[in-house]
């Protein structure tokens, strides 16, 4: 048993420390139940403050990627539109090409419809030049491997090549325009003309048809780069919440027992302070 003294009441002391950290908790308490968060703070469990702050940064980064990979495949949405439109300018070409070839057409008729083939050529070459996505060219070789700048999605959390996107070497799409397509110059105004013009038709439908299965080879691989993020994000957002959201059961169970040490803090430091009056019934009667 302690000294009963009249100047130092450590009764009161251990009282009132033990009442200002049951106080902080209530108030801890009452801080994650209103905002939801358990792990605000590096005080709050220095461990688990990194470790959350790690993952909503790489949730950050994912979620940009997949809205990056996004507008990729919106690009590439666009050329395979572009090129979509050629195939159809082209298989018409043919078409007239296969006109003007039959023997029983005569110079007039051919004339005739070697104006609709040339609008249509020049409106093939206004297609090229016309397709961009977002100040890009997509129809003029600006796609090719061999392009000086490539189109490179960032995916990833990091700038490796793991977690980039190289649109130029998936699509490998060159200059589709007539010259390079090889119709310079494609007329059919005769028949051993519209003969070579056949050919030369066949050789640059093909050439459409491999350019458009590469674009929809990086298209899909654009989609499931973008599911494979976003499942990422689902997962690590969930992980974050696992760490940083407050249990709110649990959390409540403590505000009441927090609040129950108050009430008995608060007693028991008035009872504390009532001790050294003891000591005056010392002197009565002195």
């Amino acid at each position: 048993m302690g000294a009963l003294g009249l100047t130092t009441n450590i009764s009161s002391m251990n009282a009132r420390r033990n009442l200002e950290h049951t106080s902080k908790q209530v108030g801890l308490n009452m801080n994650r139940i209103s905002s939801g968060v358990k792990i605000q703070r590096a005080t709050d469990g220095i461990g688990e403050y990194a470790l959350s702050e790690g993952l909503r940064a790489d949730v950050s980064a994912l979620t940009q990627g997949s809205k990056n990979v996004e507008a990729g495949a919106a690009l590439l949405s666009t050329a395979e539109g572009a090129l979509n439109e050629l195939s159809g300018i082209l298989l018409r070409l043919r078409s007239l090409a296969s006109q003007s070839a039959n023997g029983t057409l005569a110079a007039t008729e051919r004339e005739a419809v070697d104006l609709e083939y040339q609008a249509s050529l020049k409106e093939l070459d206004r297609i090229v030049a016309a397709t961009e996505f977002n100040g890009t060219y997509l129809l003029n070789g600006t796609l090719s491997k061999s392009a000086t700048e490539h189109i490179v999605l960032q995916a990833g959390v990091d700038s490796s090549s793991r977690n980039q996107i190289d649109l130029n070497e998936l699509a490998d799409l060159s200059d589709v325009s007539t010259s390079s397509l090889g119709l310079t110059g494609s007329e059919i105004t005769t028949q051993g003309s519209s003969f070579l013009a056949l050919n030369d038709l066949t050789k640059a439908i093909d050439t459409i048809i491999d350019a458009r299965g590469r674009v929809g080879t990086a298209q899909i691989r654009s989609i499931h780069a973008m599911d494979n993020l976003n499942v990422q994000v689902e997962n690590l957002t969930e992980a974050v919440s696992t760490i940083r959201d407050v249990d709110l059961a649990e959390e409540v169970t403590s505000l009441t027992k927090n609040q129950l040490l108050v009430q008995a803090g608060v007693a028991m430091v008035g009872q504390a302070n009532i001790n050294p009056q003891a000591a005056l019934t010392l002197l009565e009667g002195v």
